[in-house]
């Protein structure tokens, strides 16, 4: 079956697991989400070094719970292939779904994307991402303190992880890794992985655009004194849950990999014409936002409120300028291209290109659902003039990109791979030194 699992199936393999191995495997409620859901915790082994897995800290990537289950399981089995698998040694503690409400608002992902060709139709339908402030890992940053983000604090502080991975996933390109402290053994095997699984490596990313490079595929965090911590947006990250672990020498690993593969994300050749592509992407996510916005605007009266509506949120999170502050972020280096025509590769621009449809696209799905639901006599025009430019856009994303589904068993393989690699490597380390130290 190859799928990913809702976040019930993995829930309930998590009890079976409990049940297999007694003692063993334990289950507890860490938290508990503000619409009153369950934040649970799956722990294997009795070790006094922690290592902490973050899944599903987004709705929309639905990848990390299908892993967290897949990493549980094989470390359950007791093979001490490594010192990181050895129970005795290492307890893995793994959180099943850190944005529980948030992947109630994307039920149906699961179902919609399963089969031999789901398109990225399918995907933006149904996928919902909060904004920023309802984020849990980011929203610290923010000053929302939020339950599931308390939650998440609450067991780094207890258990003083010495790595804390987050299972995250991108619609589109290929697989990369952003750490907050160096860990330098995790870049040969994590290549040698995705090149078996027939993952590109991403050589370039909007997530990490001003991040050290040591390697393919690998991004760390630039200490808090470095000048490219401002341009990468990210001089306040230190209030994020992502870097909580640096106050006990610990290390995250963010590990994305995609739904859909590009190969144009791992070409590090120069871009013919980059300044010009920059501009266009820009110019792209623009005016996609602005028709998204356009009947958004015919619509505001006859939608639920903000305030009770989370995707009404999103809608007017991303019409309140996010379309320009995504464009305007790619301004330094559309003056690098300018100075360099030879400086900035296919894949940095292929990075970009995802962002660029993505952002519309992730609008469009949601105000196509409200008006779905709608019960207004404008709402089914709106809907079927919305719906052909959506569709459009998909065709236009799947072919500029070109996009091969990446099986989800790969996905979970990589994702599996690289937590365990960078457990290993983190252990043979040793506490990892600088980074923010503070929420």
């Amino acid at each position: 079956m190859d799928r990913y699992l809702t976040v019930a199936e993995v829930t309930d393999s998590a009890r079976r697991l409990v049940s297999r191995h007694p003692g063993a495997v334990r289950l507890r409620r860490i938290g508990t989400s503000r619409a009153g859901r369950p934040i649970e915790m799956l722990s294997v082994g009795h070790g006094p070094r922690h290592a902490l897995v973050v899944a599903r800290p987004h709705p929309d990537e639905p990848v990390g719970g299908t892993t967290a289950l897949a990493l549980a399981e094989q470390v359950a089995r007791g093979d001490q292939a490594s010192p990181a698998t050895d129970p005795d040694l290492v307890t893995w503690d793994i959180v099943l779904c850190l944005d529980p409400d948030g992947a109630a608002l994307s039920q149906g992902l699961e179902e919609a994307t399963a089969g031999p060709a789901p398109s990225v139709y399918d995907y933006y339908r149904t996928a919902y991402r909060p904004v920023g402030a309802e984020q849990p890992e980011w929203a610290p940053i923010e000053s929302r303190q939020l339950p599931e983000s308390q939650a998440l604090f609450d067991v780094i502080d207890e258990l003083r992880p010495f790595l804390q991975c987050s299972l995250h996933g991108v619609e589109a390109g290929g697989g990369w890794v952003q750490l907050t402290g160096a860990l330098p053994g995790l870049a040969a095997p994590f290549r040698t992985s995705a090149a078996e699984l027939g993952i590109p490596v991403q050589r370039g990313t909007f997530d990490a655009l001003y991040w050290e490079n040591p390697g393919p595929g690998i991004y760390v965090l630039p200490p808090p004194q470095s000048t490219a911590r401002l341009a990468a947006g990210s001089e306040n990250i230190g209030l994020s849950t992502w870097c909580a672990p640096q106050r006990y020498g610990g290390v995250t690993a963010i590990v994305e990999v995609p739904m859909w593969a590009s190969d144009l994300a791992a070409d590090p050749s120069p871009h013919p014409d980059a300044a010009g592509a920059l501009r266009d992407l820009a110019a792209l996510v623009r005016h996609g936002g602005r028709q998204v916005t356009a009947v958004l605007d015919k619509a505001r009266g006859f939608l639920p409120p903000p305030r009770v509506s989370p995707p009404r949120r999103v809608l007017e999170w991303m019409a309140d300028g996010l379309y320009d502050l995504v464009a305007d972020s790619w301004e330094p280096l559309a003056r690098q291209a300018a100075d360099d025509p030879r400086g900035v590769t296919t894949a940095q621009v292929c990075a970009l290109d995802v962002v660029a449809r993505r952002q519309p696209l992730r609008a469009a799905g949601l105000l196509l659902r409200l008006l779905g639901a709608a019960d207004h006599p404008a709402a089914p025009d709106l809907h079927r003039d919305l719906d052909d430019l959506f569709t459009t856009w998909c065709t236009d994303f799947a072919h500029s990109l070109r996009l091969r589904r990446t099986p989800v068993h790969h996905q979970v393989a990589l994702q599996t791979r690289t937590t365990l690699t960078a457990a290993e490597t983190a252990l043979a380390t040793g506490p990892v030194e600088g980074g923010a130290q503070s929420r």
